[in-house]
């Protein structure tokens, strides 16, 4: 008997079109992975009240809530990877979704073979992430008087505020204070916090950085923790340290 070595990867799928749900459940389940299959967002809260999964399959136009507000919604309960399918192709739309948590963005009609691919990127993606966590920098850090703990994702300031960081912004500033004072171009901040290559005109990342500066800049039209650097990218200057 073979033993196994890794354990089965359990995606959640989340679709209200029931033959789409099930052709993703045949073809991922051929090819190794658990898989659930709901209608709506509503099942799926059921369901991760009561199990867990390694990646969430969410479909953006469903009956009540969407799939972009329930990745929203996720994203600041540090949720499980998110891949979104959408028949909108629209540069607006798959940035708002990568906006809001998602971790990648596909557009129907699709390839299987694409989707498992993506699939497989998202879950190596996870599992580098989980691994640094544990091997790299503490787990709680300060900088220009913010509190992030990287286990529970908290961000607070020393004078009471509280802020919720969505998954892309929590990766961005983990990316940012994993590296301080390093010049990221969009590029690598793309690719560090997402694991995908930038797309012509891609605005993915000036997007998150402006989200984040709303949240950690005192004035973010002038921003003193994560500046601009002219035809290079972007800086973290603030002096981090751990506290132990």
């Amino acid at each position: 008997m073979n033993e196994q070595t890794q354990p089965i990867a359990h995606i959640l799928i989340v679709d209200d079109h029931r033959e789409i749900r099930d052709a993703i459940s045949r073809y991922l389940e051929k090819n190794g992975l658990d898989v659930t299959a709901v209608k709506d967002t509503v099942e799926m809260d059921l369901f991760l009240q009561h199990h867990q999964c390694d990646l969430i399959i969410l479909d953006v136009m469903m009956p009540g809530e969407d799939g972009l507000s329930a990745a929203r919604r996720l994203s600041s309960s540090n949720s499980p990877p998110i891949l979104m399918l959408s028949a909108l192709d629209e540069d607006t739309d798959k940035i708002v979704g990568l906006e809001v948590g998602a971790d990648d963005y596909l557009i129907k009609p699709f390839n299987p073979r694409e989707l498992l691919a993506r699939i497989k990127a998202i879950l190596r993606r996870a599992e580098r992430q989980d691994a640094q966590t544990n091997t790299s920098i503490g787990s709680t850090l300060f900088f220009s008087g913010w509190t992030l703990n990287k286990d529970t994702r908290e961000l607070s300031h020393e004078d009471g505020r509280e802020n919720t960081l969505t998954t892309a912004e929590f990766n961005l500033l983990s990316a940012f204070l994993e590296r301080p004072r390093f010049v990221l171009s969009r590029d690598q901040l793309l690719t560090i916090t997402s694991g995908r290559a930038a797309e012509v005109f891609d605005r993915t990342i000036d997007n998150q950085v402006s989200r984040l500066r709303r949240k950690i800049e005192i004035d973010p039209s002038h921003p003193q923790i994560i500046v601009t650097v002219r035809a290079g990218g972007y800086s973290f200057v603030s002096h981090v340290r751990e506290i132990h």
